[in-house]
């Protein structure tokens, strides 16, 4: 910052890689350093720095290289920046392997030397620990006393989006900083925010963590999947409100988009384990087509993983090498599994319920065979079971709104701090009708209180079953309605 030298920021193309490359980037303009960022193109650049980037860093003099969400296997990145006389700081949460890249510094808190026990960071975490440390350092030597020293607070809207959408942790320091950050959103948003709060109709001053989760998130990872991820750092750092506008409602487009061929891949898919049901009891989904988008196979094996509780590998064959991405189950860590298979691979990272890799064609049925043998050797069958944990039993004349706002006070939810799911029995439907084709929307009465109703919603149905009028039990989330603020509503996760 002093000598003026070259900084590069470079993040990743989801929306923690996005946050984080605003959040540092941000800071270090704010202290008049010559900085700039960078986010590679998903398809054609692929994941994390690559040894091209070095080159053209090399091209535009920079002198300093710090990625965020990214760097931990990019050996060869960083062997070329030492060809070049460039520093890396490499600044991620991903898994690291048994060695480390020879980078200047490596800041990662999964880092089996790390004392800080902040293992459970996103990027845009230990970025944001990087800017608060830099801020000190730098008020230790004196720098804030001719200009006002940044309150970071003010950035924890950013910090919350990151932790939020990256499904780290939510507890600890992450949970009491989404906490501030959604509190800053609901108060005074960023206004690149704020419009994406009104395209997908969310009422700022009303937001949680599942807006975060299912409106917000989706619109910023869009634009890498479809288009480029560079679009979404200029909309959130962006002060005309007319270009703010218009950027938000391109990732509104290109959500739709996004959602349009993930649902043409899924159909695909079943329409394959429907012909061939024997391969669901390898208790792994192995599949890849040169026809998938290799940009939403993420958010496919996610759906895949879930409703057959296995873990899932899609991969694209379309380009020279079969590109792709994992989704596995809480007790099977897919991580660890491709570890096992390194040898196979072109690259690979992530962690133990998400991953991303690259593999040789040829390579595709030998990878296959040794994760099916890993994943024998290693898991029982109980690992693969389904399960649901009710954290209470209530009786249907205490689900009410009073229920609902005590509930409220414990969020955010999300991993490790989940929202609290209820059981209750004997429920009869009152009425439904079907929103949108596929989502049921109920009221629900029971003989146990004849005057008591209480608005139920079931998402993703199958419209061709018999749609039931009595439920001998009903597992569900109980939330306050955000239409009717003083109504509780069940959002029925199991019948």
């Amino acid at each position: 910052i002093e000598n003026k030298e070259k900084i590069l920021v470079f993040g990743d193309f989801d929306a923690d890689g996005i946050t984080s490359t605003v959040i540092l980037s941000d800071f270090l303009e704010y202290c008049q350093a010559d900085v700039s960022w960078y986010i590679p193109h998903r398809i054609k650049e692929g994941y994390s720095i690559q040894p091209e980037h070095i080159s053209m860093a090399a091209d535009q003099d920079v002198d300093l290289i710090i990625t965020v969400d990214c760097g931990i296997s990019s050996f060869d990145a960083v062997h070329k920046a030492a060809s070049e006389d460039i520093d890396i700081i490499i600044t991620d949460h991903h898994e690291p392997g048994p060695e480390l890249p020879c980078a200047l510094a490596v800041i990662n808190p999964k880092r089996h030397d790390c004392p800080s026990s902040l293992y459970y960071l996103a990027g845009v975490g230990v970025a944001f620990f990087l800017v608060m440390a830099l801020r000190k350092f730098l008020r230790d030597k004196g720098f804030w006393e001719d200009t006002t020293e940044p309150n970071l607070l003010n950035r924890l809207d950013l910090f919350a989006v990151g932790t939020i959408g990256d499904m780290v942790p939510l507890i600890n320091i992450n949970r009491t900083f989404c906490i501030a950050g959604l509190d800053l959103m609901r108060k005074r948003a960023r206004p690149g925010l704020k419009a994406l709060a009104d395209v997908c109709r969310v009422d700022i001053s009303k937001i949680d963590s599942d807006d975060i989760s299912y409106r917000i998130v989706p619109r910023l990872n869009a634009a890498g999947r479809i288009s480029h991820a560079r679009i979404c750092v200029s909309h959130l750092t962006e002060s005309n409100q007319v270009s703010i506008d218009k950027t938000a409602g391109l990732l509104d487009q290109f959500n739709t988009k996004r959602q349009q061929i993930e649902q043409e891949i899924i159909i695909d898919i079943e329409k394959t384990i429907a012909s061939n049901p024997d391969i669901l009891e390898d208790k792994l989904l192995f599949l890849h087509n040169e026809k998938w988008a290799p940009s939403v196979l993420g958010i496919a094996a996610s759906r895949l993983a879930r409703k057959y509780h296995c873990p899932v590998i899609l991969l694209s064959t379309g380009g020279e090498y079969a590109v792709g991405s994992g989704r596995s189950i809480d007790q099977v860590n897919i991580h660890q599994a491709l570890m096992g298979c390194e040898s196979l691979l072109v690259r690979f990272g992530g962690h133990a319920l998400a991953a991303g890799l690259t593999v040789k064609k040829e390579n595709l049925k030998p990878l296959q065979e040794k994760l099916l043998e890993h994943i024998k050797n290693t898991y029982k069958p109980e690992h693969f079971q389904k399960s649901l944990t009710i954290d209470a039993v209530l009786d249907f004349k205490d689900i009410d709104i009073h229920l609902a706002k005590e509930l409220d006070r414990l969020r955010p939810f999300g991993t490790a701090n989940p929202e609290p799911v209820f059981l209750c029995k004997d429920l009869r439907v009152l009425s439904s009708y079907i929103i949108g084709q596929k989502h049921r929307k109920m009221v629900f009465g029971s003989s146990e209180a004849p005057n008591h109703k209480v608005e139920a919603f079931h998402f993703h149905i199958d419209t061709q079953k018999e749609l039931l009028a009595f439920f001998p039990y009903i597992a569900f989330k109980l939330k306050v309605n955000k239409f009717k603020t003083e109504s509780a509503q069940m959002i029925i996760e199991e019948l």
